[in-house]
Parts: C-alpha cells; structure tokens; sequence
C-alpha cells in the first residue's frame, strides 16, 4: 500500500477499507478510555462502604454501576465522547464527522435513559469532571441520596 504525503510533511497510509466496513470495524472495538473515571467512583465506593453494586451489568445502554436490587443505573459520561455543557469541545479537523458522532452519542444516552426508566430504573448520569477530588463529596451525596429515596 502507498504512502501518501499529506501537508505537513508526515506520510498518511491510503485506507483500504471502504467507509462502511471502516466504521464497523471501529463499532467493534470496545472502549477502555472511561476505565481510569470508573474505578474513581468504584474507589469512592470502597472508601465509604457503599456496596451491593456491580459493573458493567448487561442491561440496556450496559452501564458503568448498577445496584440491582435497589434497580439503579449509574453512568460515568466523559466529557469529551458525551458533549459535557463545561469541557466538550469540537476537533478542528473533520468537523462535521464530530458534530454528528457527538449528535449520535447524545441521542444514543437520552434513549438509553428513557427506556431504563421506562423498565423501572433509576438513572443517574455523573459527568467525568464531577469525580474530581473537589467535587466527590456532592457525587456521593446524589448516589447515598437516591439509595436512600428506594430502600
């Protein structure tokens, strides 16, 4: 396969894929970039003895904790893939693609959330910022405040 040289000097390998195949194959690999986000909450979790929660249950939009008994869906949304209102924002190259992939992740967690409450569940989507050191103390205020809601 030809090297392309591209504009600023480096060489871009030509695609041998065509669109559809490239973007099934990108469909297929699963993602491990929130993991570092995940184990802070499960970090949390530990820290103040909060328990009967597993991860990555295979239920609708597959979250990142569940309380099955209790029925509770939690989601750690980066901010960069789920379009965070304070830190999201656009690459400068392929725009449009981002727009739309943003568009469609959005869409995607709406659905996802409508469907589990519709099941019965309580959702609740933390924000990847929130799990900063400064901000932890009001995340575990909103999970130990809709524990307490159910039981």
């Amino acid at each position: 396969m030809p090297a392309i040289p591209s504009r600023m000097g480096k060489l871009k390998m030509a695609d041998f894929l065509t669109k559809t195949q490239r973007s099934q194959r990108m469909a297929a690999i699963k993602g491990k970039a929130n993991e570092k986000t995940e184990l802070r909450l499960k970090s949390l979790f530990n820290r103040y003895g909060i328990t009967g929660w597993r991860r990555h249950y295979p239920i609708t939009g597959r979250p990142d904790f569940v309380f099955l008994k209790l029925k509770i869906a939690i989601f750690v949304d980066g901010c960069f893939w789920h379009s965070c209102p304070k830190h999201s924002h656009i690459p400068r190259s392929n725009t449009t693609f981002w727009k739309q992939k943003f568009l469609r992740n959005r869409t995607r967690d709406r659905r996802v959330t409508v469907e589990l409450r519709r099941s019965g569940w309580k959702v609740l989507r933390i924000w990847e910022h929130e799990l900063a050191r400064k901000n932890e103390a009001l995340v575990l205020q909103r999970i130990i405040r809709l524990i307490n809601k159910i039981e």
